[in-house]
């Protein structure tokens, strides 16, 4: 059988996105159907449409989701129906070069849907992230699903599927921040305000967040920034030297890139401590280039790591982090900043590019 629903697509680049019916087939031996409950609003849906990430159109946007489990193939044994999940674009394989040698955060072999998601005259689409939910229905495959706590709100628990864990785990796991270290977060967007909250709860002594907007600033300050810079009109330099002056002249431990452009990922490199981390989370775009003194890559010694998904393991993460909400200890209610119907994706990105929200989270 199949069903019929309510999706968004990007149809062409730079398209406004459309509300379209969407049919998903009946899953294959290793596919669930999953009941989308809150889906939110990832810049990188805004990538897809912009043609930024390929041009595999039409793409059914939406992947930072948490629903329930409405229908399992024949094989399925990692999920059951009726469990609340919040839904992973990193299934790991368990037998690719990076599985085997116990780094699985890296698989380079990620499980997605056997088939196709289309359109009611049969036009294949292509699911965001291999996900495809903006929609009251996806197909995805069984590892692509987290099962999680399930009294937690689904527009909470979705934000862990994307934005919100590339950010903290740019901070816990990729930066590794230890208790008493020092943390710069350049960019307080949805991303850089979750590393913030990571820095906070791995228990970093200091956290300068920079940015060019106070409300994003605002944002930082009540997720855990002990110092705030707005960046706007301030040179390279004074960039650095803020970062120094937070941290006794010295530059911080961990320096966090959320923009991702050349200019930041400068100010990152010499605002950190000798021997320090710089952790790129920020996704640049394909025509940036860095131009950096190799002398001053080596003499400043440390590392400089890029962060994919916050190099998170849903399995290992998704729950504990669930877990910390619940106690308390993780505001993860804060980015969420409005709830949107479906047909309100495209007013969604407006704001998000002018800066108005931290995540809209469509609700079905």
């Amino acid at each position: 059988m199949s069903w019929t629903v309510n999706g968004v697509i990007a149809r062409a680049k730079g398209a406004p996105v459309e509300l379209v019916q969407v049919v998903v087939p009946d899953p294959g031996a290793h596919d669930v159907v999953v009941n989308v409950q809150a889906c939110g609003v990832c810049h990188t849906d805004l990538h897809y449409r912009e043609g930024g990430i390929n041009d595999a159109f039409p793409f059914l946007l939406g992947h930072e989701a948490a629903g329930v489990v409405s229908t399992v193939g024949s094989a399925v044994t990692h999920v059951a129906v009726g469990d609340f999940v919040i839904l992973n674009w990193r299934a790991v394989c368990g037998e690719c070069r990076a599985c085997k040698r116990a780094e699985p955060w890296y698989c380079f072999a990620t499980h997605n849907a056997s088939q196709k998601m289309t359109l009611a005259d049969g036009t294949e689409l292509s699911p965001a992230l291999g996900i495809g939910a903006f929609a009251e229905k996806t197909l995805v495959h069984e590892g692509q699903c987290t099962k999680v706590d399930p009294t937690v709100d689904p527009a909470v628990a979705g934000l862990l599927g994307c934005g919100v864990m590339a950010g903290l785990g740019a901070a816990m796991n990729t930066g590794a921040v230890r208790r008493g270290e020092t943390v710069a977060v350049i960019g307080c967007g949805g991303v850089g305000s979750a590393a913030v909250a990571g820095a906070k709860l791995a228990g970093a002594s200091t956290i300068v967040a920079l940015d060019l907007d106070d409300r994003k600033l605002a944002w930082a300050k009540g997720l855990g920034a002990t110092h705030v810079v707005n960046t706007s009109g301030l040179s390279h330099d004074e960039v650095v030297g803020a970062i120094r002056e937070a941290t006794n002249g010295f530059g911080a431990d961990v320096v966090i890139d959320a923009v991702g452009r050349p200019e930041t990922y400068k100010q990152a490199f010499y605002g950190r401590d000798l021997a320090g981390r710089v952790v790129l989370v920020g996704v640049p775009t394909p025509d940036m280039v860095l131009d950096l003194p190799l002398l001053e890559v080596f003499g400043r010694g440390g590392s400089l790591k890029s962060s994919w998904y916050g190099d998170c393991l849903p399995e290992r993460d998704f729950p504990y982090l669930i877990d910390l909400f619940r106690q308390g200890r993780l505001p993860l209610e804060t980015f969420v900043s409005e709830r949107i119907a479906i047909g309100d994706v495209e007013a969604a990105f407006a704001k998000m590019q002018s800066g108005d929200v931290l995540r809209s989270v469509v609700v079905f």
